[in-house]
This record gives structure tokens, sequence and C-alpha cells, in this order.
């Protein structure tokens, strides 16, 4: 989550263990598993599905 805090960012403090690798960005993916985001999907496809069985089946 996008850090939108207006505090100075905190000094690095040093560590013995092995140094991490810096986290990627999170892209498409990352945004396509949210359940808020996919459930608007579903209604949609469900709506634009309806909508094509219906011209389909009863025009």
């Amino acid at each position: 989550m996008l850090d939108t805090s207006r505090d100075p960012a905190p000094a690095p403090t040093p560590t013995a263990s092995a140094p991490e690798a810096p986290e990627e960005p999170r892209g498409c993916l990352f945004a396509l598993s949210q359940p808020p985001l996919m459930i608007f999907l579903a209604v949609i496809g469900a709506l634009l599905l309806m909508a094509a069985l219906h011209d389909l089946f009863l025009l």
C-alpha cells in the first residue's frame, strides 16, 4: 500500500543478516487479485452475458 504520511523516512538500521532484495512494484496481476475488483468484474461480465443471451434468444 502507498505510504502517504508526511513524516520523514526513518533512518535504516544496520543489521547483521543478509541484505534484503528491494521490493518490486506491484503490477496488474496484484490489482486483479483484489476481491472488490473481481466482484465488480464478475457483475459486469454477468450483465454482458445476460444482454448477449437476451439478444440471441429473445430478439
